[in-house]
């Protein structure tokens, strides 16, 4: 099979579903899941949490358990981007629901290396520049503060709404609720941070 040489921009339903099977026959093309996709779900995580070595636990923790659930990834109506993005969600809760964060994977990934590899490869000068793009969001950052201040059930929609840039379709995929369900969570989230505000 020929490796996949595509965005998050230019993937469609076949092609991902394409990429799943050489993951399935070789566990060295999840490279191309992650070379794909750890940027907007790294980016997604770093803004729910502003912390970037926080990011990058959340981050690598999901990623790895993308890789070992790969091979049971059915393909039901919701894309592996969105599957991604859940995964990412439930570590993000996780922490949130926890006083202190522990990666349940990181034994797997020490015994993983090619997992290993594909993180440390994203590190050098990322965490300066996302540093500093986050800095230079001072409207971001005293919204997401406030944000914080919200039920998870409110962050989780309008982060994927207004950050991410998701459609209402996507996040339903990404949360597993219906689209009435995910419209009403973002009319009240709305009015909550616009009271804070």
């Amino acid at each position: 099979m020929h490796p996949l040489h595509y965005s998050v921009a230019t993937m469609n339903p076949e092609q991902e579903k394409e990429l799943i099977q050489q993951c399935r026959a070789s566990p060295a093309a999840f490279g191309q899941v992650f070379d794909i996709w750890y940027k907007p779900v790294f980016g997604y995580i770093l803004r729910r949490t502003a912390d970037y070595d926080l990011s990058k636990d959340i981050a690598a923790e999901t990623f790895l358990k993308a890789f070992l659930k790969i091979n049971t990834f059915q393909w039901r109506g919701i894309s592996l981007s969105a599957w991604l993005y859940r995964i990412a969600t439930n570590e993000l809760n996780q922490y949130y629901r926890s006083s202190k964060y522990k990666p349940q994977s990181l034994q797997q990934l020490l015994e993983n290396p090619q997992m290993e590899k594909l993180l440390h490869q994203q590190d050098g000068d990322e965490r300066e520049a996302m540093e500093k793009e986050m800095q230079g969001f001072n409207d971001f950052n005293l919204i997401r503060a406030k944000l914080l201040r919200l039920d998870i059930k409110y962050q989780e929609v309008i982060a994927l709404r207004y950050f991410e840039q998701k459609t209402n379709t996507e996040i339903s995929a990404i949360l597993d609720k219906n689209e009435g369900t995910i419209k009403s969570l973002l009319s009240r989230g709305l009015e909550k941070l616009r009271n804070m505000l």
